[in-house]
């Protein structure tokens, strides 16, 4: 794209503001390399990266990148067989842990299922060096420095230096103290020449023996290395040397270990680049409050909203600019300072930015052309050095513009055939735009020439458009008007500042009034257009919202299927299993009662019978067929109510029901006692009535009842033991039991503890203890009645 339309545009500025958001050096380099492209799959592809970059910034803050310099020197040097410095060598290492810590941070990414279009695939090109990267951040700090750890002569070193350091300052404290202080200028030890030595006065030179290293600007101080440290400092020379050679055969060693990936690094240093290049562009969208824009190969342009991206966004007048499906030119007319230009530079600027990747600062489904270039004819061309008028010099420009433009490119033009005489500058204008539209190009302009209007009505393919003046403030709203050329507003200004109503109604007669009928049809097409526009982009939107939801009903109603099949296989198993071994049981009890017989007993016990029967009736399952009108008229009759009479199958006592207590609970008279019983052991029954009513509490037989003489709680839960033993003790009471076993197992004691503390409390229980050794102990508790 030609430069000329870059700078008039303005689009280094853009590149400058990415520069502000990127923390590298190489996303630096990219942004200020910024341009448009002119290929659909690679626009495309950047604006999936700004879009994956912006996603990244809304769920996490952005890519974490350091700040990082550019290595491509340092590698340069490695590949030539140099050796690299610490700070070189600690800003490799750095690249390395950006890049393990950035394929970590994406590989979380996946792991949370954030949907990303593009960087995934960059960050896959990472490569990682663990060995490499381990080495370098083991012997080399952030600042470059090398560490103790790179080697262990080196720390042996080091601490030799140490300690020789720590000798000389003994020795030379010495000096500094005590009577050997009046003969120093200053009670302190300083260096000279890489040496350690004492501020002596001049006229005790040779106080100390020793060599003589500086003395002050004066001469009143020399600096004296005493005799006695010499060799102590000659000792520190050497051990500091040989700390120099050990780390440059370090160094050495370090660069000979990275010189081998030389590429690999350039490459992750190229791909950091790239993504805090994204990041910068991310951040920037969000700044500005820009959107994605979409696509249209067929360059029919649809801005919504759209401002100017260098404008606060907040004071930004926003307009809505159309171009390329009914009309390829718009001519805007209008008075100055209205905003034209600003117009113009919208438009170019918007479309660059959305041809670099960028999202642009309009509302959301807005649509940018692809051109293969955009020319722009902006501002005073004038030119003092070349010793060209302002007209001469747009001249310039727009015959280079004419001599390179082609059906693909977007063309600008600001005050078109202004600087000459009005009459041949509108003709000129006219001409240029015709010889534009006979290439087919895509065009906007902007002029004072009130010929143009005429044009724009004339033209196929061409519209006119003029910015908005507000008559009562006397102000432009800068708010483009298409459909409607550019007015004086004179009669409305006149009437404002007072002109009388009878001379404006006589200049409104002699106005012609096709002109303004075609005004009015024009704008109100434009107006439809645009209708026309918001609710293809609704409508998009909804279908997509309905394709969505289909989707996804679709998918919940495969799963629900699946599930249902799934379900009712096992609950046909369940069902089996059951059955089988209810049929278990029925046989296992019917074979002991006819062995029973078969062993020659008499008669079989009541008892027995009772608890035969009752372990039968354990056996029913409860099944609610809904469904089945017969069985659900079946069972509303047997619904249970206030007052009716039941039968309490565990205990085989008859009642009458007084209240219901919750969803499966009863308040049941059963003679004197008053109790709440499980309405799944309730049977409706009708008594008929008898001649004698009767008078409290028939007692039947224990033989007559369904009542074991013994209840077994092994096994259960604490609360629901009690719970049991309550009943059993009402039940046993009434079917007239003086005594009975509760078989409660030894375990912890706990549930012994409990059955022991309920019988204390219970009024009708006379004394318990516990069964004798060869009855369970105190496993079990046999329990006597008043």
């Amino acid at each position: 794209m030609n430069e000329k339309a870059l700078q008039v545009l303005e689009y280094d500025k853009i590149r400058k503001k990415l520069v502000e958001y990127t923390t590298t050096e190489m996303g630096q380099r990219l942004a200020l390399r910024m341009h448009p492209l002119v290929k659909q799959a690679q626009i495309q592809h950047h604006l999936d990266q700004t879009k994956d970059g912006a996603d990244i910034l809304r769920l996490k803050g952005g890519i974490p990148l350091p700040r990082l310099g550019n290595i491509r020197p340092f590698l340069k040097r490695l590949d030539i067989g140099a050796s690299l410095n610490g700070q070189e060598l600690a800003a490799i290492g750095l690249v390395l842990r950006t890049t393990n810590q950035l394929k970590v941070f994406f590989r979380d990414l996946l792991d949370e299922e954030v949907q990303l279009l593009s960087l995934d695939q960059l960050v896959d090109e990472l490569v990682s060096l663990p060995q490499v990267g381990r080495r370098l951040l083991t012997a080399i700090d952030n600042d470059g420095f090398v560490t103790d750890e790179a080697s262990s002569l080196l720390r042996s070193l080091r601490r030799q230096i140490a300690t020789t350091e720590t000798q000389i300052r003994e020795q030379l404290g010495q000096f500094t103290r005590g009577n050997n202080a009046k003969y120093l200028s200053n009670a302190i030890v300083t260096i000279r020449n890489d040496r350690y030595v004492i501020p002596v006065r001049q006229e005790y030179r040779n106080k100390f023996g020793g060599v003589v290293h500086d003395q002050s600007a004066s001469g009143q101080t020399v600096f004296v290395e005493p005799k006695a440290i010499v060799e102590l400092n000659n000792r520190l020379k050497r051990q500091q040397s040989a700390e120099r050679e050990e780390v440059k055969r370090i160094l050495a060693e370090l660069s000979a270990l990275i010189a081998p990936y030389t590429e690999e690094l350039q490459a992750n240093a190229h791909i950091i680049g790239q993504l805090d290049f994204v990041n910068a562009k991310a951040r920037y969208a969000h700044a500005i409050k820009a959107t994605e824009p979409i696509i249209d190969t067929d360059n029919n342009v649809y801005l919504r909203q759209v401002w100017h991206p260098l404008l606060v966004p907040q004071k930004a007048v926003r307009n809505d600019i159309m171009l390329g499906k009914d009309y390829q030119a718009i001519i805007i007319t209008g008075p100055n300072t209205g905003g034209k230009t600003i117009t113009l530079k919208t438009l170019g600027l918007v479309q660059m930015m959305g041809q670099s990747g960028l999202f642009i600062p309009a509302y959301e489904e807005s649509r940018i052309g692809i051109f293969t270039d955009i020319f722009a004819d902006i501002g005073d061309e004038q030119s003092i050095e070349q010793n060209l008028s302002t007209f001469s010099s747009h001249m310039v420009n727009i015959v280079n513009i004419l001599q390179h433009i082609d059906a693909h490119s977007l063309v600008l033009f600001d005050e078109l055939g202004a600087g000459t005489d009005p009459q041949e500058g509108a003709s000129l204008a006219i001409a240029i735009l015709d010889a534009v539209g006979a290439t087919g190009a895509y065009v906007v302009a902007t002029t004072h020439y009130p010929e143009l209007k005429a044009y724009g009505f004339e033209r196929p393919g061409t519209i006119n458009a003029s910015m908005e003046f507000d008559v009562e403030t006397l102000q432009p709203t800068y708010r483009l008007l298409l459909g409607i050329p550019g007015r004086s507003n004179a009669f409305n200004i006149s009437r404002r500042l007072g002109l009388d109503e009878t001379i404006i109604a006589a200049a409104q007669e002699l106005t012609t009034q096709d002109s303004q009928d075609l005004n009015a049809m024009i704008t109100d097409l434009v107006a439809k257009r645009h209708q026309a526009e918001e609710e293809a982009i609704a409508l998009q939107k909804h279908l997509e919202e309905a394709e969505k939801l289909h989707h996804d009903l679709a998918q919940a109603y495969e799963k629900l299927v699946a599930e249902r099949s799934h379900l009712t296989e096992q609950a046909k198993m369940k069902a089996n299993d059951i059955v089988q071994v209810a049929q278990k049981k029925a046989d296992a009890i019917i074979n002991d009662l006819r062995a029973m017989r078969l062993n020659g007993a008499a008669t079989v016990k009541e008892n027995q019978l009772i608890d035969a029967q009752t372990q039968l009736n354990s056996l029913h399952q409860d099944i609610r067929l809904q469904h089945n009108k017969v069985l659900r008229k079946a069972k509303e009759k047997q619904a249970l109510h206030p007052n009716d009479d039941v039968l309490v199958r565990s205990y085989g006592q008859q009642g009458v029901l007084i209240q219901k207590l919750g969803d499966k609970q009863w308040e049941v008279q059963l003679g004197i006692l008053k109790m709440k019983i499980d309405e799944d052991d309730l049977e409706k029954i009708h008594v008929q009535e008898k001649k004698q009513p009767r008078s409290g509490v028939v007692l039947r037989s224990a033989q007559a009842s369904h009542v074991s003489s013994s209840l077994d709680l092994r096994g259960q839960r604490y609360e629901e033991a009690l719970t049991n033993i309550d009943r059993y003790i009402d039940a046993a009471l009434l079917a007239g039991y003086k005594q009975v076993t509760i078989v409660h197992g030894k375990g912890t004691g706990a549930l012994r503890s409990g059955i022991t503390k309920y019988l204390e409390n219970n009024r009708s229980v006379k004394k318990f203890q516990f069964a004798p050794p060869n009855a369970g102990g105190n496993g079990a508790t046999i329990v006597y009645f008043k």
